[in-house]
């Protein structure tokens, strides 16, 4: 019974379809079943000309994470940058993070967990890497605090 439903509604589907690209003998479409002659004849000029769509420029202003849970959100910092604080161990083996931030590169025996340093060096919210969490922060200098 399910069969012969599915099969009687695909048949009407097909005729509906054959239906609306029919043309008499001519090759011209038939009119719709409102009554309407089709369109053939367009507009000689457009009433106003077009004006080329400037697209929205892309929103790619990352969100800074926040330092503590609940803390609030504040956006990045432009340019070189300095953070001091301790680090903390990442869910991956060998990330590293400083308030929010994975930091990225910089000398790996000063940089360890547990750590309290100030680093030096850029935010790179586009930067893809290997960990799962911290906004990366490419470091250009660090030392202990």
């Amino acid at each position: 019974m399910k069969t012969l439903r599915l099969t009687v509604v695909a048949l009407l589907a097909g005729v509906a379809l054959t239906a609306c690209g029919a043309a008499d003998d001519a090759g011209t479409p038939t009119s719709t079943s409102t009554g309407a002659p089709p369109v053939t004849e367009q507009p000689a000029t457009p009433a106003t000309s077009p004006t080329p769509a400037t697209p929205p420029a892309p929103s790619t202003s990352p969100t800074r994470p926040p330092k503590s849970p609940g803390g609030p959100t504040l956006p990045p910092p432009v340019g070189a940058t300095t953070l001091t604080g301790t680090i903390a161990p990442g869910v991956e083996p060998g990330c590293l993070l400083l308030d929010g931030y994975l930091l990225v590169g910089g000398p790996r025996n000063v940089l360890t967990a547990g750590a309290k340093v100030t680093v030096s060096g850029r935010v790179e919210p586009n930067m893809m890497t290997t960990c799962q969490q911290g906004t990366p922060f490419v470091v250009e200098s660090a030392q202990r605090a």
